[in-house]
């Protein structure tokens, strides 16, 4: 069997080429998500702003039929 070190030359340079433009590649997709995501997205806000979120009421566990099935296709749950 004929081993050619011009062949295996020419792969390893294909895969450590592979190699650093992979990590480029995800350095870069990382940094980019880095400048486009916000800060901190669940902080309050300052200024005037108010952070405003509502909590699902407490469902009819001791109503009848009808109360619960109302329940369920207003809030899908």
């Amino acid at each position: 069997m004929v081993f050619s070190i011009r062949g295996w030359a020419g792969r390893l340079l294909f895969l450590a080429l592979f190699g650093v433009l992979l990590f480029i590649a995800g350095g870069g997709y990382r940094w980019l998500v880095d400048v486009i995501s916000p800060v901190h997205p669940y902080e309050k806000p300052s200024g005037d702003a108010l952070k405003v979120f509502m909590e699902d009421p407490p469902s009819p566990e001791g109503g009848n039929g009808a109360d619960r099935l109302r329940w369920f296709y207003w809030y899908g749950e």
